[in-house]
């Protein structure tokens, strides 16, 4: 028996057309499953759909605001119509807005609270209303998987980015909560854990960590790298090992854990 094998497992991710989730759904595409994308922008999601087709035909996608509990409903109505079960719930889904990340001249007492609630909204409140809503269906047939996406930020103090380092790190306490819970009423067929991406360069941070002008790394780009061990960021790619290991009977008997992938970063003292 192949304890690693996703073959045919109904995998939800909530913003798959990013760039991590992307790259997650094409590597489970080509293990094997079924990949349900979720997503807020149609136009974007149809055409993501569209070209993961060329790998395979087992993809599918919604729309869907994972920040509204009438939107999360009606998508998982359609998915158990359709597929008959939720075996996986990626939550993929989150952001960064201005208001929200303190300028280099600026200090906390700048910060835009409605981009700071907004953000926490995305973040922490667009993953645990789809893990509650997917999660349901999961506890009737009392297996699944929940896999959260943590970060660097929630772990360490790290310098600008408030309102991303605040929600994630209620991410971090909402996986081990929830694990607990689910296990406990539910049983050991339902498991929650996390990933913690280290410094990955994507659309989102690429301006604060890569010069424009001459490609090469910010200062803030250098202080990452200088405190990262192994002396680079994170490929995409490298997060499908942990994701398919979480997602897999592999780690039937895990839950309630944060895998911080990230070179070493959060183990280094600096020093």
């Amino acid at each position: 028996m192949n304890l690693f094998n996703i073959k045919g497992k109904i995998v939800l991710i909530t913003g798959g057309c990013g760039v991590l989730g992307g790259s997650i759904t094409e590597y489970l595409l080509r293990e094997g499953a079924t990949v349900v994308l979720l997503d807020y922008n149609e136009d974007v999601l149809r055409e993501t759909v569209t070209r993961f087709k060329n790998i395979s035909e087992n993809v599918d996608g919604f729309f869907c605001n994972v920040t509204e509990e009438e939107s999360l409903q009606k998508v998982s109505d359609a998915v158990v119509k359709k597929y008959g079960h939720i075996d996986v719930l990626l939550n993929a889904a989150g952001g960064n807005m201005p208001g929200a990340t303190i300028g280099p001249t600026q200090t906390i007492f700048d910060v835009n609270m409605d981009h700071f609630k907004k953000v926490v909204d995305l973040n922490l409140f667009g993953s645990i209303l789809p893990s509650i809503i997917f999660g349901k269906e999961m506890a009737k047939n009392k297996k699944g998987v929940i896999l959260n996406i943590s970060s660097m930020t929630a772990q360490r103090a790290i310098t600008r980015v408030v309102g991303y380092s605040a929600s994630k790190a209620a991410i971090d306490n909402f996986t081990k909560w929830l694990s607990v819970e689910l296990a406990l009423k539910y049983g050991d067929g339902l498991r929650v854990n996390a990933i913690a991406p280290g410094f990955f360069i994507g659309n989102q941070n690429r301006d604060l960590l890569i010069d424009k002008e001459t490609g090469n790394y910010t200062d803030r780009g250098h202080t990452i790298i200088q405190n990262t061990p192994m002396k680079r960021f994170g490929e995409t790619d490298e997060l499908n090992g942990a994701v398919h290991y979480l997602c897999s009977d592999a780690s039937k008997f895990v839950t309630g854990i944060v895998v911080p992938i990230d070179g070493g970063f959060s183990a280094f003292s600096g020093v």
